[in-house]
């Protein structure tokens, strides 16, 4: 089995581990992102090379940790990486560290390559 994720201190995190833990049935997958295994996955995320590689890793952190990361076009003019919705679905077990840690490293690894928003936006057919 792999190791653990270590407990985040009493009051600075909101992620019921505590919870998870006690509940014989439930997902534990999302535990197995280590604090070293989350610098991997957010220096993977920084360095996406197209928007097939950024689906391909959103289902892979669905798979092996069941947890949802999605990146959608926003409502309004989308300017800049900023304007992208960018969400990681709420979880037990999961740290809000890492909730935003996932969406900034996207967002570094878009804005490094801006030809991956272009082809997020022509996704639905806004150029074509």
């Amino acid at each position: 089995m792999p190791s653990l994720r270590t407990a985040c201190p009493p009051g600075s995190c909101i992620c019921d581990r505590e919870q998870l833990l006690s509940s014989p049935d439930s997902d534990m997958r999302v535990l197995w992102l280590t604090r070293e295994e989350e610098k991997r996955l957010i220096m993977r995320l920084e360095r996406v090379s197209s928007l097939a590689d950024l689906r391909h890793v959103q289902a892979l952190i669905y798979k092996q940790l069941g947890v949802e990361v999605q990146v959608t076009v926003g409502p309004n003019e989308v300017r800049t990486v900023m304007g992208l919705n960018i969400e990681v679905i709420e979880k037990p077990g999961l740290c809000r560290k890492v909730r935003s840690s996932i969406p900034a490293a996207i967002r570094r690894g878009l804005a490094a390559n801006e030809q991956i928003v272009y082809d997020l936006l022509d996704e639905d057919g806004l150029f074509g």
